[in-house]
C-alpha cells in the first residue's frame, strides 16, 4: 500500500508576524508531539504567485507510511487537539484539510 498524507493548508493570515510566531513556537512543535505514527512533516510557506497575492500562505504536510497509519492517527485525541489548535491560529480563515496519496516522479 502507498504512503499517504494529511495536508493543512492555511489561508493568508490577517497578520503574518503573529502567525509565524504562533506556528513556530507552539503548533509545529504540537503537531510533531502528538501526532504519533508520522514519518515525516514538511512545513512550505508560499512566497507568491504570478496570479498576485496568494490566497493561501503556508501548507503543511505530514506523511505516514499507510493511510492505515495516518486513520489511526486520526483517530487520536492528539490528533483531534492539534487539528483543533490549526484551526484557532489560522485568522484569515478556515484551514482545508485534505488526505492525499503522493505520487513521485523523477527525472
Amino acid at each position: 500500500m502507498a504512503g499517504a498524507k494529511f495536508v493543512v493548508i492555511y489561508p493568508r493570515p490577517k497578520d503574518i508576524e503573529a502567525f509565524e510566531k504562533v506556528y513556530k513556537e507552539e503548533h509545529v512543535p504540537m503537531a510533531v508531539k502528538k501526532l504519533a505514527g508520522k514519518t515525516k512533516f514538511v512545513a512550505t510557506k508560499v512566497l507568491s504567485s504570478p496570479q498576485g497575492t496568494p490566497p493561501f500562505y503556508r501548507i503543511a504536510e505530514i506523511h505516514f507510511p499507510s493511510l492505515t497509519a495516518l486513520e489511526a492517527c486520526a483517530a487520536s485525541e492528539g490528533a483531534k487537539g492539534t487539528l483543533a489548535h490549526a484551526v484557532s491560529i489560522s485568522t484569515g480563515g478556515k484551514p482545508i484539510f485534505l488526505v492525499a496519496e503522493e505520487e513521485v516522479f523523477t527525472f
